[in-house]
This record gives structure tokens, C-alpha cells and sequence, in this order.
């Protein structure tokens, strides 16, 4: 049986905490990392009646979207519906682990799921993730101490491409300086004209770890002024991570199209608010599981015929409209996130095999209710 550890480790990696949003709280909530898991539970929200679900269901582990603290709290007494929650599941011994934002943009993620869901074809972010801000530092060393001086980089935390590290190009060449007065060359004397055998190594490196890679550099290096280049390199745009998707269907209209999406989601009393001229063919689809206005001058500028995502407001919807864009398809919150729940329930038992059951809440937790019928009178 895996413990609560193997199982954060496992989901960590398919939705890294790091990847989530400055003002996130996702990860492991509650639970004892040393613990077996037998059973894993996976719902949207953290609610009081999805806690009691897990509870009565033996759940070790209960997987959600959304965080239950998302702000900081000094306490979380059962008085309060998000201590009731925590006091229910601690009561069962049942696990909280979060996988909010980090989960959105992955591969496997929300947004994926939902328009796998749809149908979608051809999928690539609305907005390509990336690791993060990279620069290029280029540096001339002689090269006896070329070795040295990769060390040094690497050790500082440069030359990290994925799962490969220590990596960088080496290309050999000849450095020409002479030293002035006041100088202290390594290389050569004072006046005289010197010409170096030198080897141009190259390394990518985290913006993050501009200054402190520099300074290894520098420290490593042979010479009293060594040469060197530092740029910033741009987000090529080709990750398979990031905000929302784009992808095809088979050509429709938007009333079909809409159709489809009423019958994928789970039903609610929100249902599916469509914004467009019901015959207007549609074969590109862009959408953003959970609020997605965020993306809206994003969906503009891309050849989406219709974009399907949840929370759209007034005046941002009729704006987007005026300019002649996509056509808006609104649908519930939960509904639409709630498509990633057999996506990562599937992925676990296929990681895990038997060793673990699991189960996807199907209990609504839509805060809407019902719609009350017009009266005719």
C-alpha cells in the first residue's frame, strides 16, 4: 500500500506546486505523510458534504481543486463551515491535498480536460506556459580551466534543460587582450600584446539565479577581468503547459456545438448561456476551465470561432462581443472543472494499479440551486 507521501510525490509531479500562482495555497493541507493510502477521493470543493462523502466512504485521501484555506487563518475551530470540514476529515483520518492553479495549466490539467470533454482535437495552450524567465550567460575561458569554470556554473545552479543538467556549448577560439598598468594578468605581462588559446562556453540558467551563477563565475574564473555576456531570452511560445486551450471539431454550428456542451457537463441549475448567432459555423474552440475572462483580449487575438469557459461578466461579455469576436459560451464553474476528476482519478489508478481504489465525487457543489420558472400570468 502507498503511503500519503508516494502520493503527493505522484501528484506533484504531474501538477507542480511551483507552477501555481503567487497567490495560490495548493499542496498537501492536512495528513501525515507516513501514512498508508488505501482510498483516494476526488471532488472540486472542500465542502462540508463532500467531506462527510469521504468520510463515509473510508477515503484516506480526499483530492481537490479548490483550496480550503486560500487565505491565511489563525485557527480553524468546527464552528465555522471550513473548520467542520477539516474537523471531519481529520476525525476520519482521511488526507487534504489541493491541486489548484498548478493544476489548471498542466498537461493532464483542468482546461485539457475540459476540452478533451468537448471533443477537441489538435490541442495547444491559449497562452504556452514556460519554466520562467531564462538568461544566457556566455563566457570566454582558457582553456586549461574551461572545465573549472562549467563546474562552478553548474554547481550555481546553471545548465538545467529539463531533466538534464550540467548541459552547455562549447566552441573554440582565441582571445586577444593586452594588460595595462595597474594590472594583474594571469596571462601573460604588462604592455605585451597576448594572444589565448580560449574555449566560448555557453549556459542557460533561472533568471533567479542571475547573481549568484555571475558571482560563481566570476569567482571561478581565471582571470582578474574575464569577458563575458549576459542576455535575456524571450518564451518561445511552444510549451505544451499553460492557460486554457485551443483546438478543432468537426464543423457545426454554435447551437450544435452548445448542444454538445449541455450533454458533456454534469447538469446544473446554471446550465449553458451561449452569446452568438445560433448558425454560426463553428470549428475552432478555445476554452478556460473555471473563470477564464482573464483570457478574453487572449481568445481575440487567436482564430477561435466560440469560446467556452465559466463566470463571464456583464461588461467584459458585452465588450468582447462588440469587437466582433469569438461567440461566449458560459457554463457552471463546477461543471466544467469537474471534467478533471476521472482524468486524474484514471491517472492514479493506472500509476498505482491496485494497491489503491478510487473514487470521483459526483455530488454537486454548484452554489446555484434552481431556477425558478417565469410566471405566465
Amino acid at each position: 500500500m502507498p503511503t500519503l507521501s508516494d502520493l503527493v510525490d505522484l501528484l506533484h509531479g504531474w501538477y507542480p506546486p511551483a507552477t501555481a500562482d503567487g497567490w495560490d495555497a495548493v499542496g498537501l493541507v492536512y495528513g501525515d505523510p507516513a501514512a498508508n493510502v488505501g482510498k483516494v477521493m476526488f471532488a472540486v470543493d472542500p465542502a462540508p458534504e463532500v467531506a462527510h462523502e469521504a468520510a463515509e466512504w473510508g477515503a484516506d485521501l480526499l483530492v481537490v481543486h479548490h483550496p480550503l484555506f486560500l487565505k491565511p487563518v489563525h485557527g480553524f475551530a468546527a464552528t465555522a463551515p471550513k473548520g467542520r470540514t477539516l474537523a471531519t476529515l481529520a476525525g476520519a483520518g482521511c488526507a487534504l491535498l489541493t491541486a489548484h492553479t498548478n493544476a489548471d495549466r498542466a498537461v493532464g490539467g483542468v482546461s485539457e480536460a475540459l476540452a478533451t470533454a468537448l471533443g477537441l482535437t489538435g490541442l495547444a495552450p491559449l497562452v504556452a506556459g514556460w519554466d520562467g524567465p531564462v538568461d544566457k550567460l556566455t563566457v570566454y575561458v582558457p582553456v586549461p580551466e574551461a572545465d573549472r569554470v562549467r563546474g562552478a556554473l553548474a554547481e550555481a545552479g546553471a545548465g538545467r534543460i529539463g531533466d538534464y543538467d550540467q548541459a552547455s556549448f562549447s566552441t573554440p577560439g582565441e582571445g586577444r587582450f593586452r594588460p595595462l598598468a595597474g594590472s594583474s594578468p594571469t596571462i601573460g605581462s604588462v604592455g605585451t600584446p597576448e594572444v589565448v588559446a580560449e574555449v566560448r562556453v555557453e549556459v542557460v540558467l533561472p533568471r533567479g539565479r542571475r547573481t549568484p551563477v555571475v558571482a560563481a563565475m566570476l569567482a571561478a574564473h581565471p582571470y582578474e577581468e574575464p569577458a563575458y555576456d549576459l542576455v535575456e531570452l524571450a518564451d518561445p511560445g511552444t510549451a505544451a503547459t499553460g492557460a486554457g486551450r485551443i483546438g478543432s471539431v468537426a464543423d457545426t454550428t454554435l447551437r450544435g456545438f452548445a448542444e454538445t456542451v449541455a450533454a458533456a457537463l454534469p447538469a446544473t441549475a446554471h446550465g449553458v448561456r451561449v452569446s452568438g448567432d445560433p448558425d454560426r459555423v463553428v470549428r475552432r474552440v478555445a476554452v478556460c476551465g473555471g473563470a477564464g475572462d482573464f483570457l478574453l483580449d487572449t481568445v481575440l487575438r487567436s482564430d477561435a470561432d466560440v469560446y467556452v469557459t465559466s463566470d463571464l461578466r456583464h461588461h467584459p461579455a458585452a465588450e468582447f462581443l462588440e469587437k466582433d469576436g469569438p461567440a461566449l459560451v458560459d457554463v457552471a464553474h463546477w461543471a466544467a472543472e469537474w471534467t478533471w476528476l476521472p482524468v486524474v482519478r484514471a491517472r492514479v489508478a493506472e500509476a498505482l494499479g491496485d494497491t489503491v481504489e478510487t473514487l470521483v465525487s459526483t455530488r454537486c457543489t454548484d452554489p446555484w440551486t434552481f431556477r425558478p420558472e417565469p410566471s405566465r400570468t
